[in-house]
């Protein structure tokens, strides 16, 4: 191949093709993943400020996603600090164009006022309800209606009920060649009671979930190339483009 650039990505595709079958490195994750997630690496990390709650392995996958589709919408339900939601406004805002619309039962105050006084802010719209009321579920419809193209990413309440209840409501929303991200389905890897006092755990969870909505939306299909290039994640098998 003559092309340099062309070349690299090849070499790059192979590789992380590759590792589905590396069977030390895979080892190598998942210890790092369980014991990670025991110590809570994920609330070690924050972005232009905010707290983001987030594997900086998954943020770099989305970035990726978002710098591909630039999409015209992002919805992402959970908002908690807020710096996912600013994290995707920051590079939408680097990409010219694009919303980001933030759900979540209880937007706390002193998070909505830190959220509401940052820069990214011009590009951010958070409601707050339940994200799988039947009213919530319509105003964000009314709100995407329209869109040319739309991502959806689920970082919510992580029982398998609920989340598939919203993967019913928001897999609609999104346009074809698009995405919706289930985060936290590393809880079904995860050793039971790793996390006291939490309502889900292996056998109920977002993997379980998308283990149901898989099977009935052919036209939705797990990325493996996203899980075989990270391997450290807390949304293995969450990454689902919308194919048909």
């Amino acid at each position: 191949m003559n092309d340099p650039i062309k070349a690299f990505v090849e070499e790059r595709k192979n590789r992380v093709a590759e590792n589905a079958n590396n069977t030390s490195l895979r080892k190598a994750a998942q210890a790092f993943n369980e014991t990670s997630n025991t110590a809570q690496y994920s609330y070690n990390f924050s972005w232009m400020g905010r707290p983001i709650i987030q594997y900086p392995q998954d943020m770099i996958a989305m970035q990726e996603i978002i710098w591909q589709l630039k999409p015209d919408l992002i919805i992402e339900t959970g908002i908690a600090h807020g710096g996912s939601l600013i994290y995707y406004a920051s590079l939408l805002e680097l990409i010219g164009k694009g919303e980001v619309l933030g759900i979540d039962i209880d937007i706390r105050e002193h998070n909505r006022r830190e959220i509401e006084s940052h820069p990214m802010f011009k590009r951010i719209k958070m409601l707050q309800g339940s994200s799988v009321s039947r009213e919530m579920a319509e105003q964000v419809a009314q709100y995407a209606a329209g869109k040319q193209t739309v991502l959806v990413a689920l970082d919510s309440n992580h029982t398998e009920e609920h989340v598939l209840q919203e993967l019913e409501l928001y897999a609609p929303l999104v346009t074809k060649g698009s995405y919706i991200v289930v985060f936290d389905t590393i809880v079904e890897d995860m050793p039971s009671g790793y996390l006291p006092g939490r309502p889900w755990g292996p056998g109920d969870n977002p993997k379980t979930a998308v283990w149901k909505f898989i099977k009935n939306h052919p036209e939705f299909q797990i990325d493996e190339s996203i899980d075989n290039k990270l391997l450290i994640s807390v949304a293995p098998q969450g990454y689902l483009k919308r194919i048909g």
